[in-house]
């Protein structure tokens, strides 16, 4: 047993002295020992997967590629409502065109008669309502129309000349505003109440400028001698203008017209009252139309008190 033990401390002495004094040999056989296992990889454990995310540890997100090429600018190119007889323009952004241009055009085409309208800077149409526009060095290509017409609404292209060609659609609407005055064409109003007249202004892609209000063709004065007389206006997709007549009185009779900047006037005949009850009338500004359910409680009242 003590020869054993010695041995076992003798061979432990000459391994030592072997690895001090031969680490080539050593090195060489880590390096037969680690052929075919992956660089960086530790022969005990597997090798980690690409784009595993390891906690604790901040992986960067994929960098977007760059295009290479034409493309257009969606958020810059939208669809289009016009005003009657107002100039519209629909613009076309197209990106990454740089020095192309003298390769590649921009072309504007109608698509109710696949009309070629504008090619690059140039016109290519005997109507002289439409324009092509465009500045050096801008990415924005825009055809312009002059007094737009119901007609003229529709698909118009915005085309770029590439192999294939590259399109964009574009939808113009040209809208005429419309004039409504409420609870027209005429209107029964007590003696003592509020003329209350509401007029909307609708399909308009802004709003107008101003609303007059006329009585019998003439312009009211909201600070005449008369007082009582106000307008409210709430301005937006749609107009509406209040026009309000305190204490109403036969005078205050008449036609009433609405008359919007951006569309057609409307008008209303108002009928101010003395106890009459005409088939249709507004007491203290609201709709009031006797019914036979009135003439039956008239009628039992009527009884009652003869009896």
């Amino acid at each position: 047993m003590a020869s054993k033990g010695a041995g076992e401390v003798i061979g432990f002495f000459l391994a030592v002295a072997f690895c001090i004094t031969c680490p080539e040999y050593v090195s060489s056989a880590q390096r037969e020992l680690g052929k075919g296992l992956p660089t960086n990889t530790s022969a005990t454990s597997p090798p980690a997967a690409e784009n595993v995310i390891r906690p604790g540890v901040a992986v960067e997100a994929p960098r977007p590629t760059p295009r290479t090429g034409p493309y257009f600018d969606l958020a810059a190119s939208k669809n289009v409502t016009a005003l009657l007889g107002k100039t519209a323009y629909l613009n076309c952004r197209v990106k990454n065109l740089g020095n192309k241009t003298l390769n590649m055009q921009v072309s504007w085409v109608r698509h109710r008669d696949i009309h070629l309208l504008t090619v690059g800077r140039y016109t290519y149409t005997s109507d002289q309502r439409f324009r092509a526009i465009h500045l050096p060095h801008s990415e924005d290509w825009t055809l312009q129309i002059k007094y737009p017409q119901h007609r003229d609404s529709g698909i118009y292209e915005c085309q770029i000349s590439t192999t294939p060609h590259m399109s964009h659609f574009i939808h113009l609407n040209v809208v005429e505003p419309t004039t409504e005055i409420i609870g027209g064409p005429d209107l029964y109003i007590d003696r003592g109440s509020t003329i209350n007249l509401t007029c909307v202004v609708l399909y308009s892609p802004e709003p107008p400028a101003y609303i007059f209000w006329n009585h019998n063709d003439a312009i009211i004065s909201y600070d005449s001698p008369r007082g009582g007389v106000s307008v409210v206006t709430e301005k937006g997709e749609t107009t509406t203008s209040f026009l309000l007549i305190q204490q109403a009185r036969p005078s205050d009779s008449g036609t009433y017209q609405c008359n919007p900047s951006n569309a057609q006037a409307k008008s209303i005949v108002v009928h101010v009252l003395n106890g009459e009850y005409p088939a249709a009338m507004q007491r203290g500004g609201q709709a009031f139309a006797p019914t036979s359910l009135h003439c039956v409680v008239l009628a039992v009242g009527l009884f009652l008190a003869l009896s």
